[in-house]
């Protein structure tokens, strides 16, 4: 997860900037840099590798300025060389960005042909020049930036200067999450109250859309439509739990909204949108020679298996077991030689887990993690890691690992399945541009939160649910049910949709919702017929599909949340988000503990 300090105001803002990044450290990052404006001028300083990297640079090469931003940034696409590390600028602009701007390959092209030189591999620098050119075309600095962000499609957080203005900073952000600190005679912006949290306890954050023009005295915030908006300022303390939560009312809700700017953050670890291509690690063995693949996890990690294991066999073309973990080691199995264990855990150090990661290990298997935590037990073990970049997570029931552990999966089979053959660059670049879109088609089925939480009303006096699905749509549903069970202590299950008449459907009456997961895919239509059959015994139906899926069975259904048409292959990472919301807002109409249920841990680390 890329981060993001900035501050304007009467101190020396490079002591400011280089404390911000170092407590944005546990983000991660490869490279560093910080940008001030010196007697009119932008002065950058970047490096490579640790923020101590960047700190030498800067005690060989001082830095002043009383207004400054500063990044810490995982690689995206091209290496990780100061040339591509952020602050990126022109003459004019300069600026950091957390995100994936989806359309920079557009605009780049119309940019060079105006005639602007770009110096980077990256997607950030198009903004910049986006920027420069409004600037040019005579515009001031906030109507520049209020044109270029109606140009940009993807989700992000951008902190802007602009050369000859050392009075004015701003910050916009549409997915990724973005701070503004209240000082005396100085003002802040940073990727989270964590960063400001030595530097002031008032705080405000901006909603989605909004952008704010940012001096030393205060800030004047727009929304989307660039009217002028007011954003509350809250009294936060550095160890307060609400620091942690920002303006929401519990962890739960905080970790479902970053999930745009989350899969972003992942996907940018993986998968080159210059070439929409997928970059793999480098792996100790041959993916073309793996026999078989075997997936081990728990919880919500074994439903993000399940997916990947449709992914595996449908896309990479090579068979693919899943077990539990607390199942698999004890049924002594003999595995395949050269076959690939791949183990998913947020934690990385799940007893179960980590204990059949052992044993494949002893049976001679090419062991793959899959995990949030690069230092952890299980990624310390294995012959390569997948590492996700959720951040930290705190709610106890998972949300936003989930979906990047999809991410990863979904990049990480697309990787094997070009490997071995089984799709060509052009199926690969469909694939990897799907991918791409999902950030911004994740932040788009969040503006469906107040209609889920009037829809939870409906939910919550429901003794029994039911979720349905087919194909990854299955794992969705199971995944649905274990939400709600885990934080508002309803009984739920999930089942595969055509398992319905073999005895599930004996439970239906109007007693009982069943909700159906249903994108407009190949199984669309087998789904649909399911879901009459649920219909025709009494059952109320909530129904979750795109347009197309809508327009043919909607009016059908009690109720219907709409989700973006989205390629097949990243729809159960978009329709995860919708049962997340609903399991939430259920659990708090109930009165439960969202963010520490009953009973439950976070990581398991006893068998």
């Amino acid at each position: 997860m890329c981060g993001i300090i900035g501050t304007i105001g009467k101190v020396d803002a490079p002591p400011i900037l280089l404390d911000g990044l170092k407590r944005l450290e546990y983000r991660g990052y490869d490279s560093a840099g910080i940008a001030t404006l010196v007697d009119g001028g932008i002065e950058r300083r970047r490096a490579e590798g640790k923020i101590a990297n960047l700190e030498s640079l800067i005690d060989v090469e001082p830095l002043s300025g009383t207004i400054g931003i500063g990044h810490t940034r995982w690689a995206t696409h091209g290496s990780p060389t100061e040339v591509n590390a952020h602050p990126h600028a022109d003459d004019r602009v300069v600026l950091v960005h957390n995100g994936i701007i989806e359309n920079f390959q557009e605009l780049r092209q119309e940019l060079s042909d105006a005639g602007h030189s770009f110096q980077t591999e990256t997607d950030t620098e198009a903004v910049v020049h986006l920027i420069s050119s409004y600037l040019a075309a005579g515009k001031l600095p906030a109507e520049a930036v209020a044109a270029a962000l109606k140009r940009l499609e993807g989700a992000f957080a951008l902190a802007i200067l602009f050369a000859g203005h050392d009075d004015i900073m701003i910050a916009a952000r549409r997915g990724s999450p973005l701070a503004i600190g209240y000082g005396d005679g100085e003002m802040y912006i940073g990727s989270d109250a964590l960063a400001l949290a030595p530097l002031t306890q008032q705080i405000s954050y901006l909603d989605e859309g909004d952008w704010a023009e940012i001096t030393a005295e205060g800030a004047v915030v727009h929304d989307e439509t660039d009217a002028v908006v007011t954003r509350e300022i809250q009294q936060t303390s550095s160890s307060g739990a609400m620091t942690g939560k920002g303006n929401f009312p519990h962890f739960m809700l905080k970790e479902i909204y970053e999930q745009p700017a989350v899969i972003g953050d992942t996907l940018q670890t993986i998968l080159n949108p210059w070439n929409e291509m997928i970059t793999l690690p480098e792996l100790p063995f041959d993916l073309t020679k793996i026999p078989r693949v075997t997936i081990v996890a728990c919880g919500t990690s074994y439903h993000a298996g399940m997916v990947a294991r449709y992914w595996f066999e449908t896309v990479a073309g090579v068979p693919c077991d899943i077990d539990i973990a607390s199942e698999f080691r004890y049924r002594t199995v003999e595995m395949r030689q050269g076959g690939m264990s791949l183990f998913i855990s947020q934690s990385g150090e799940t007893a179960d887990t980590l204990a059949a990661l052992r044993y494949a290990k002893e049976q001679g298997q090419h062991i793959v993690s899959v995990v949030n935590v690069a230092e952890s037990s299980m990624a310390r073990e294995s012959d390569a890691i997948l590492q996700t970049k959720a951040g930290p997570e705190i709610g106890v029931a998972s949300t936003k690992a989930f979906t990047t552990q999809l991410t990863t999966l979904a990049c990480f089979v697309i990787g094997m399945a070009a490997a071995r053959g089984r799709i060509d660059q052009e199926q690969e670049s469909a694939l990897c541009h799907a991918l791409t879109e999902v950030p911004s088609r994740a932040n788009d089925v969040l503006n469906h939160d107040e209609a889920i939480k009037t829809l939870a009303h409906e939910v919550m006096d429901a003794r029994d649910l039911l979720y349905l699905g087919r194909g990854t749509g299955f794992p969705i549903a199971l995944e649905g049910a274990l939400k709600l069970k885990e934080i508002s202590y309803i009984h739920a299950e999930g089942y595969a949709a055509g398992e319905m008449k073999h005895g599930p459907i004996a439970l239906i009456d109007e007693h009982v919702p069943v909700i159906v997961i249903a994108p407009s895919d190949e199984l669309f239509d087998k789904t649909a017929s399911n879901m009459q059959e649920v219909i025709a015994r009494g059952g109320r139906v909530i129904f979750l599909s795109d347009a197309t899926g809508i327009e043919k069975l909607g009016d059908m259904a009690a109720a219907t949340i709409e989700l973006p048409a989205v390629d097949a292959y990243v729809a159960p990472i978009l329709y995860t988000i919708p049962i997340q919301l609903l399991a939430y807002h259920v659990a708090v109409l109930k009165g439960t503990d969202v963010d520490q249920p009953r009973n439950l841990a976070k990581s398991v680390t006893v068998e």
